[in-house]
């Protein structure tokens, strides 16, 4: 990430009182100028009566920093503040991110048989951040499989039946293609059958579900076929794209704008609610 120099011969940079104020949100990525050091928002914290953020680099590292001048963001140097204020009504309050009435007092159930699988961490990590709370209380868990092209093995290990369903979310589900056949496979399978359901979206990879406008953008870019989709699309949004570690601070980034299910694209979270519905209505 490159950053301006700004010295007294530059008559035209911007004062600290005229640098923009930034509320510190978790997923934002930022560069401490003093010490060059990049990372994503982990956590922020209050310690000896001062604010405090943590950044995670792409190694895994993470170093804390006080809030205030010294930051930049997308190379803009900014004023870092507190988190804002929520400033959530009662009725906003009483309801989960999936926009689900709150249970009062529920704790988690203790974990069921059945089980939501989903392509990769990625998409784990979606669905917990909206639906986790809906699901702790109806004992669900989401287990990412890394992958489909061995789902039928892992169905057939999963020993599907009565009290023990399994619903499976699939990126790029759509008519003619690798996933649907895996899919209509599995189905076909010996206990599949109202006991497995296989839900998907058309989208290329559960980033897409995102709606641009939550990013500030008119729609996803375009990737040219054959390169890698997360790298081009890292590289359209000019973020650092070469490592695995890049990939993942980027993700993180993402998620970090998704606040609640009016966040998600529709046919997302129709698929989504539908497999809740399958596992918890007998």
């Amino acid at each position: 990430m490159q950053y301006q120099n700004w010295g007294p011969q530059d008559m035209s940079a911007p004062s600290k009182a005229e640098l923009p104020e930034v509320p510190v949100e978790r997923g934002m990525v930022l560069e401490d100028v003093q010490s060059g050091w990049v990372g994503a928002v982990t956590r922020v914290e209050k310690s000896g009566g001062m604010h405090v953020v943590a950044l995670e680099d792409r190694r895994g590292k993470s170093r804390s920093f006080r809030l205030g001048f010294g930051f930049l963001l997308e190379g803009q140097a900014i004023k870092l503040l507190p988190p804002a204020p929520r400033q959530a009504t009662a009725a906003a309050a009483a309801r989960t991110a999936s926009g689900s009435v709150r249970v009062a007092g529920q704790r988690a159930q203790v974990a069921k048989a059945s089980r939501i699988w989903v392509e990769g961490k990625h998409d784990a990590e979606l669905v917990e951040k909206v639906w986790g709370d809906d699901l702790r209380v109806e004992g669900i868990v989401v287990e990412p499989l890394h992958g489909i092209d061995d789902l039928a093995a892992a169905v057939a290990e999963f020993r599907p039946g009565a009290g023990r369903r399994l619903g499976v979310l699939v990126d790029h589900l759509v008519p003619d293609s690798k996933e649907s056949r895996i899919a209509d496979a599995v189905m076909a399978s010996p206990g599949a059958a109202g006991n497995v359901l296989i839900v998907g979206h058309p989208y290329v990879d559960v980033w897409q579900a995102i709606r641009p406008a939550v990013l500030g953008i008119e729609k996803w870019p375009v990737v040219p076929r054959g390169q890698d989709w997360k790298t081009g699309i890292l590289a359209a949004f000019g973020w650092p794209h070469a490592t695995k570690e890049d990939i993942g601070l980027g993700w993180q980034k993402l998620l970090g704008a998704v606040r609640t299910y009016a966040d998600l694209e529709a046919s997302l979270l129709g698929r989504v609610e539908e497999v809740i519905d399958f596992l918890t209505v007998p």
